[in-house]
């Protein structure tokens, strides 16, 4: 059964990125010199951080989804999975089920292109924190894309939490991220199931922007030097692609659980 084979497929790569990295490159040489730098940021610096995250965040979130929608075709997305899932139910090939997968692929090949643009540049200049609300904005926009390239909608308040979560498990690790995973899956058999959930969206908006806000401590710090702010460009480009990988891979769960269902 092809829906069953790409399930384990998923749960795969799912342990895959749950795995604690061996001595790497990373780990050996780049994060001894993450964790100087974090030791010389000064506390003011951290905590203006937290609360720039967790306002450009709330703003972003509560109201920027028009004008991030002002970026993509949502109609022309919604239409474009109709065809291909149509495609899937009729003849459930792989082949069907890849154009699904690639239409989600090609929205974040183009942020990953304006999120190195967006931080490299900033960078450049000397300019840390103002450039917060615009990649909250990329990264969102990455994921409402590929939300609707499976087909699902992201603005109900339970959509929300599904969200939020991502980005949470993304920038984790560990027994930290392994818990966000089994959240995400919590929540979405929820939602699919009608069960009608709540959730308290404020906390989760907090919670995710002191995740994001202390992951991305570093690159920011050094964002708002001049030119070795360009690290903080790749960094920025690194994070958008594991939200990418494990918003395409969420979905993806989703949207086969409920051909199973």
């Amino acid at each position: 059964n092809l829906i069953n084979k790409q399930m384990k497929l998923i749960e795969k790569k799912e342990a895959k990125l749950l795995k604690e990295p061996k001595d790497n490159y990373i780990k050996t040489k780049l994060l001894p010199i993450k964790e100087k730098i974090e030791y010389k940021i000064p506390d003011k610096l951290i905590s203006t951080l937290e609360v720039a995250f967790q306002k450009g965040f709330k703003t972003v979130f509560d109201k920027g989804v028009g004008i991030i929608e002002k970026t993509y075709n949502k109609e022309e997305i919604s239409m474009e999975y109709d065809i291909n899932a149509y495609a899937v139910n009729k003849y459930p090939t792989k082949k069907n089920l890849k154009k699904i997968d690639k239409s989600a692929g090609k929205k974040t090949l183009i942020n990953k292109s304006i999120t190195i643009l967006e931080g490299g540049g900033l960078g450049v200049l000397g300019i840390g924190l103002p450039d917060i609300p615009i990649y909250i904005a990329v990264i969102l926009k990455s994921i409402y894309e590929i939300s609707l390239s499976y087909g699902f909608d992201y603005s109900t308040e339970s959509e929300k939490a599904f969200i939020l979560n991502i980005i949470c498990a993304t920038v984790t690790s560990g027994k930290e991220r392994s818990h966000y995973f089994d959240k995400i899956d919590l929540i979405s058999d929820e939602i699919d199931n009608n069960k009608n959930p709540t959730y308290n969206i404020e906390d989760m908006l907090i919670e995710t922007s002191n995740k994001i806000s202390v992951y991305m401590l570093t690159s920011k710090f050094i964002q708002g030097l001049p030119i070795v702010g360009v690290i903080g460009g790749i960094t920025n480009f690194k994070t958008l692609q594991d939200i990418s990988t494990i918003a395409k891979l969420k979905y993806k769960k989703r949207y086969l659980k409920n051909i199973l269902l």
